[in-house]
């Protein structure tokens, strides 16, 4: 793996792998089949305490660089991408507040993380998906608490949270002005969860409607100031887009190993499969491909831990690595043939689990908007 990272974060690689080999790789092919959440897996990754590697050092966090995280998080990916994406997406709930939230706020769900409890990121609506705008959740103020009405959807680790960042309208009349964010641990009366959904691909990670039906808060549980949701949800985006970019090149590493050890064992015309000049020209562009995705991660993340600005780098990190990594895993399939098409064999899982990386997080199209308005203006 071409990340540049730590002595401590090579140590913790190292036991990562040997976790995801032992206890994520093999175990999650059954429930990549039956859609179930496998909660005794993630236990055992968090008596490992993987769920907590974003949480910051002062926060009782590893206190790693987010490019050694990076490394952590695609290992995860090559042995599964839903379990990746489970870890991810709870970090993903964890930084709107780190980004806006009170001391007391961060404490808490630092604490609730560290306690081995998972996070979700809720701000996408049934009718408000890239027009995060149109949301009809709302919040209102009466007295010294806010009640809160609406309903999200596809919130991944939305039905296993111990809690949530939500999104809502306090102004209506304000459109994108009048949304604030809200915090809500699991257990609040009104807050419950719908089915889950039966998914294409990461199946092992859990997304579900999250419904609230007159939810009462603290007002203290206000993220920042109100009016300020938006802006907060597009910070954490911006941040969480090279994270996706990170669990695809992931998808595309493990299309490159599983390519390179069938083509060894294939024998065709007398030889190994992967002697054919035009099969390895097909491996030597997955990896060309794989490996600038995985710098461009590293870059954006780099500039992230640095105070650098990152939207176009980060936007770019997830767009262009989420295409390769639907590339890689269908060359993978072709490598293999009419195996590659079947369930017996993994490539075709890869497949599956890539395209989701396309859409969530804002759509590839979404991507492309940023980075040309951060290239010619808006």
């Amino acid at each position: 793996m071409a990340y540049l990272i730590s002595e401590e974060a090579q140590d913790l690689l190292q036991d990562v792998k040997n976790f995801c080999e032992k206890e994520v790789k093999e175990p999650c092919k059954e429930f990549d089949v039956s859609g179930e959440w496998p909660r005794e897996i993630y236990e055992k990754a968090f008596e490992q305490g993987y769920q907590a590697l974003e949480v910051p050092e002062e926060y009782g966090g590893p206190g790693l660089s987010r490019v050694d995280v990076a490394a952590l998080i695609e290992q995860m990916a090559i042995a599964d991408a839903g379990f990746a994406t489970t870890i991810s997406a709870s970090g993903l709930a964890l930084k709107p507040v780190l980004i806006a939230g009170s001391e007391a706020q961060k404490e808490r769900v630092c604490e609730l993380v560290l306690e081995g409890g998972l996070g979700a990121f809720c701000l996408t609506e049934p009718g408000a998906g890239s027009d995060a705008g149109a949301g009809k959740t709302t919040a209102v103020k009466d007295g010294d608490s806010y009640v809160l009405n609406g309903r999200k959807c596809f919130i991944t680790n939305g039905g296993v949270a111990a809690f949530y960042c939500v999104t809502a309208m306090t102004d209506k009349t304000k459109g994108v002005k009048g949304m604030s964010m809200f915090l809500i641990e699991a257990g609040t009366p009104g807050l419950s969860t719908g089915k889950e959904e039966n998914k294409m691909g990461i199946r092992t990670s859990n997304t579900c409607d999250v419904v609230l039906e007159d939810v009462r808060i603290p007002a203290s549980h206000l993220i920042g100031e109100e009016g300020k949701g938006f802006s907060i949800a597009m910070k954490t985006l911006d941040q969480a887009r090279t994270w996706m970019g990170c669990i695809a090149a992931g998808i595309a590493q493990r299309g490159i190993e599983e390519a390179i050890s069938y083509g060894k064992e294939r024998i065709q015309f007398g030889n190994p499969v992967i002697k054919n000049q035009g099969l390895q020209f097909k491996v030597a562009d997955m990896q060309i491909k794989t490996e600038t995705a995985r710098q461009m991660v590293a870059h954006a993340l780099t500039r992230m831990d640095l105070g650098l600005t990152y939207t176009m780098e980060s936007a770019i990190a997830k767009c262009y690595a989420s295409d390769i990594a639907m590339e890689v895993a269908s060359e993978a399939i072709q490598i293999f043939g009419g195996y590659g098409y079947s369930r017996e064999y993994p490539v075709e899982k890869l497949l599956r689990d890539a395209k989701i990386f396309q859409i969530f997080e804002g759509t590839n199209e979404i991507q492309r908007i940023v980075i040309a308005n951060n290239i010619i203006g808006r």
